[in-house]
C-alpha cells in the first residue's frame, strides 16, 4: 500500500524560509511525477509544485521566484524549499504522487506564515 509521509512544516515569520519533506513507500517503481499541493482555509486545493522523473518541473506564478523542487537520491523522495514566504502561503501542504494514472496523497503539514 502506497503511502506518502510529509515533514519539515511549522511556523516561521514572513521573509523567512521552510524546507518540506515528503518520503514515499509501498511500491518498487519511481513515481511518474511528485509534487506538492495547498489548501488554505476556506479555499480549493492548488498547486504548488510538480517534478517528474526526468526533471521537469511545474509551477504557478504566484510561487515561481520563491519555491523550488528537487528529488531526492533516495527513490520516491520529494522536496520543497520555500524561501521569502508570506502570509499568504498559510496552508496545509500535501506530498501528492503520480502513478500509473493513479494519484496519491500525503496527510498533509501544516505551514503557517506569521506577518
Amino acid at each position: 500500500q502506497v503511502q506518502l509521509v510529509e515533514s519539515g512544516g511549522g511556523l516561521v515569520q514572513a521573509g523567512g524560509s521552510l524546507r518540506l519533506s515528503c518520503a514515499a513507500s509501498g511500491t518498487i517503481f519511481s513515481f511518474d511525477t511528485m509534487g506538492w499541493y495547498r489548501q488554505a482555509p476556506g479555499k480549493q486545493r492548488e498547486l504548488v509544485a510538480t517534478i517528474t522523473t526526468s526533471g521537469s518541473t511545474n509551477f504557478p506564478d504566484s510561487v515561481k521566484d520563491r519555491f523550488t523542487i528537487s528529488r531526492g537520491n533516495a527513490k520516491n523522495t520529494v522536496y520543497l524549499q520555500m524561501n521569502n514566504l508570506k502570509p499568504g502561503d498559510t496552508a496545509v501542504y500535501y506530498c501528492y504522487a503520480k502513478l500509473f494514472r493513479t494519484d496519491y496523497w500525503g496527510q498533509g503539514t501544516q505551514v503557517t506564515v506569521s506577518s
